[in-house]
């Protein structure tokens, strides 16, 4: 039996609004489309979710209209909530500006998920089963209160846990004394190519992936996401390698990094090699940014459709891509 991707991080409310591009300071711009939906770590529990893992939200949320948003969303997905709703205020929200590349711009506002306690990292703690993936984001770490708590919740995790790190945005604002603890735990590290360059000051993805991979433990690896490019795959005692992306036409990049990695995680957790996994998730993040919204990561069927003859298809499913 696989093992559950459980989420000790952020789901709150995206409003993304698609802008033919950004304007500039001062400016203005008229959005061509917009919509509130359910984001965040939100679309990496679905991606795991919908390729058969079972996935859990150990995270905060709110009571009000965001809060109301997330638990329908989850519960949309079958994915169970583990703590109960804060009664103090409401989730937090992320504006999401997408431009006519497909490139997205994130303001982000907190709301309860930013007061977490030592208290609800214990009730995740006494959940976990052995062989459970937990997924951490940056996201949670630089902020001021909960950065401490999670270093130290999971610097305390068992080894018979997996601890997959998405450096998140704002990896260059969270503090030593919270990231060192939490990279010297850390089984997985999956960042894209702009968080790769400001956690080594690398452009190349590839010497990126090779100086992550020396700063975590000894059995650990690292994946640095390069878009239509695929993703450099960095394992213990052996040179990074080049894992090709499978070319769509991107309508929108929202939410894909959080399809790779839960589609990575996944199929990890069930048994597939981590160049497999990593090659699926490559097709899992293209299959979603060619369909607008941001969780769009496809299931099993879909992503066996998307693969057709494929290698990657038989390896996945079978004979015949199934």
């Amino acid at each position: 039996m696989s093992g559950r991707l459980i989420l000790a991080g952020n789901v709150i409310a995206d409003l993304v609004i698609e802008v033919p591009a950004l304007p500039e300071r001062g400016g203005d711009v008229i959005a061509t489309r917009a919509g509130t939906t359910a984001g965040g770590g939100f679309n990496t529990l679905v991606a795991a979710g919908r390729l058969g893992t079972e996935a859990v939200f150990a995270g905060l949320h709110g009571t009000g209209p965001h809060g109301d948003l997330v638990r329908a969303a989850l519960a949309a997905e079958d994915i169970a909530t583990l703590l109960a709703p804060r009664t103090d205020g409401d989730t937090g929200f992320t504006v999401a500006l997408v431009d006519g590349e497909g490139e997205r711009t994130f303001v982000t506002s907190f709301g309860v998920e930013a007061t977490l306690t030592r208290a609800d990292l214990d009730a995740v703690t006494a959940s976990l089963r052995p062989g459970d993936l937990v997924q951490l984001s940056g996201y949670g770490l630089v902020l001021r209160d909960n950065g401490p708590l999670l270093a130290d919740f999971t610097a305390a995790l068992p080894t018979d846990i997996t601890v997959c790190l998405d450096p998140a945005p704002l990896v260059a604002d969270i503090p030593e004394a919270v990231l060192a603890p939490v990279l010297a735990r850390t089984d997985w590290l999956s960042a894209n190519a702009r968080e790769a360059r400001l956690m080594t000051g690398l452009d190349d993805p590839r010497a990126a992936a090779t100086a992550l991979r020396e700063r975590l433990a000894p059995g650990a690896g690292v994946l640095v996401r390069a878009d239509k490019d695929g993703c450099w795959l960095a394992t213990p005692g052996r040179p990074p390698v080049h894992v090709p992306g499978f070319p769509v036409a991107a309508v929108d990049s929202n939410g894909a990094g959080d399809a790779h990695v839960g589609a990575f995680l996944a199929l990890l957790g069930q048994g597939h090699d981590p160049l497999t996994a990593a090659s699926a998730a490559n097709a899992a993040a293209a299959y979603a940014v060619a369909r607008r919204g941001p969780a769009t990561a496809p299931d099993r069927r879909a992503l066996a459709e998307f693969l057709g003859e494929h290698p990657l298809a038989r390896a996945l499913f079978g004979t015949g891509g199934r």
